[in-house]
């Protein structure tokens, strides 16, 4: 339990930083960080993995390009349904994807994981 927390603080703190990297992505504070942290853990599951598994050949066709645009489309989404967390444009939802995930990972390999 305490390391399924330890992602979830780990991931709003990469949003923060992100937002603090990208103009167009704005977050009002932790705690709206923290519901959208867990917001695109939820929709990436739900959504993400279906729209992943019925666009596999074309993921493959583009060496990887429509992964991208997916996650974009996921950071879009939870902008959508989380009050205090906003992206601005679908390029900005797709470079904060992009950037969230390199911050995730640097995170969590500093956090030990």
């Amino acid at each position: 339990m305490r390391h399924w927390f330890l992602h979830w603080v780990l991931k709003a703190v990469s949003l923060l930083v992100v937002a603090r990297m990208l103009p167009g992505i704005q977050i009002d504070g932790f705690g709206s960080a923290m519901i959208a942290a867990a917001v695109i853990g939820i929709v990436s599951v739900i959504v993400g993995s279906l729209l992943k598994l019925v666009l596999l050949p074309f993921i493959f066709l583009s060496l990887g390009l429509v992964y991208l645009l997916i996650n974009g489309l996921m950071l879009k989404l939870a902008s959508d349904l989380v009050p205090g967390f906003r992206v601005y444009g679908f390029f900005t939802a797709v470079m904060g994807a992009i950037l969230l995930s390199i911050v995730d990972f640097v995170m969590n390999r500093l956090a030990g994981f």
